[in-house]
């Protein structure tokens, strides 16, 4: 999982409320549930980094921890215990409590050259002063380096591109701002607002850690007549009273050209025909399938001929669909 501030996860600001938080995560968590989902691992990802975040905002004494030290100080090896503990003579760095870390965290908490728990306020950190002129690390160690971090890139896809796949060709801001050309193979099937990651184009990372990752985020366009819902596609067909009650051949459009379907006699509207195997192609190899769905279509002007005609129908074939349903 990325090393993404909690904040930005829930696309919330720092002083945001409980209520805002909440509203947040539910959004969010509505939107990545595995269950509206099934089977998209980029989803489900992302769906526990939002339960995380929601974990520690949602907790006064955890959101207060991350504020000051970042991701180390909700780290299950952040510990505190009351005074005088741990320490001889108390909290090693002043103040009434000592604090139990991990080897591996003191870099993170202590660096201020932007890491996870630092301020991002540049300059060396707080080992580096200390050490400095004791043997500590050589002066080329002591210029400030950029944190490990992640970056996101968002394209826009045509609705062909995005149910077929691409490869698509980009120039995008790498790692320290440069300009950086990558090829981006965008996978059949997938959907709006899925992210493609690419490890190690990230910004660089310091204290020996590697470079972060760069996710392709993907905004899929609506198509002029096709809806996708997860891997079947719908499509409105209008047909005619006379289609709708004696049946016939028709051509539409699917994904895959023109397709020739049967309206079965005394069709009504709102009636679904099913192509199988004609949707979305999933990870799988497998397909959904294609929904026609029937909108019968009344004749925008009759002429006193089609009246007459009509007219005797509705003596000949006396019908009250709405009878009993509003009872």
């Amino acid at each position: 999982m990325a090393d993404r501030d909690y904040y930005d996860i829930l696309g919330i600001s720092r002083d945001a409320s409980d209520d805002q938080i909440k509203r947040a995560y539910r959004k969010l968590a509505k939107q990545y549930h595995p269950d509206q989902n099934k089977g998209d691992k980029t989803t489900e990802a992302k769906f526990k980094e939002v339960q995380e975040a929601y974990d520690v905002l949602a907790d006064k004494d955890k959101r207060a921890r991350f504020d000051q030290f970042g991701r180390a100080g909700v780290d299950p090896h952040f510990t505190t215990h009351p005074p005088g503990g741990g320490y001889a003579g108390g909290h090693p760095f002043g103040g009434g409590q000592s604090v139990e870390f991990n080897v591996e965290d003191l870099g993170d908490i202590f660096d201020f050259s932007g890491g996870r728990g630092g301020g991002g306020r540049g300059g060396p950190s707080i080992f580096e002063q200390f050490f400095r002129g004791r043997g500590g690390p050589p002066p080329e160690a002591e210029a400030p380096r950029a944190a490990s971090r992640d970056i996101e890139h968002t394209i826009q896809l045509a609705f062909d591109q995005a149910i077929h796949g691409t490869t698509l060709d980009l120039e995008i801001a790498g790692g320290r701002g440069k300009r950086e050309r990558v090829t981006v193979k965008v996978p059949p099937g997938i959907r709006d607002g899925q992210r493609i990651r690419l490890a190690g184009k990230g910004n660089p990372g310091s204290n020996r850690r590697p470079p972060g990752d760069l996710y392709i985020v993907c905004r899929v366009a609506e198509h002029p007549y096709f809806r996708r819902d997860n891997d079947d596609i719908y499509l409105d067909v209008p047909i005619t009273f006379a289609e709708a009650g004696l049946g016939a051949k028709i051509d539409l459009p699917t994904l895959d050209g023109i397709r020739t379907v049967t309206i079965p006699p005394n069709t009504t509207s709102g009636a679904r025909l099913r192509l199988s195997g004609l949707g979305v192609t999933r990870k799988d190899g497998t397909r959904g399938d294609h929904y026609a769905i029937i909108k019968i279509v009344a004749p925008p002007k009759l002429t006193d001929e089609q009246r007459r005609i009509l007219e005797q129908f509705a003596d000949a074939v006396p019908q009250t669909p709405r009878a009993g349903i509003w009872q």
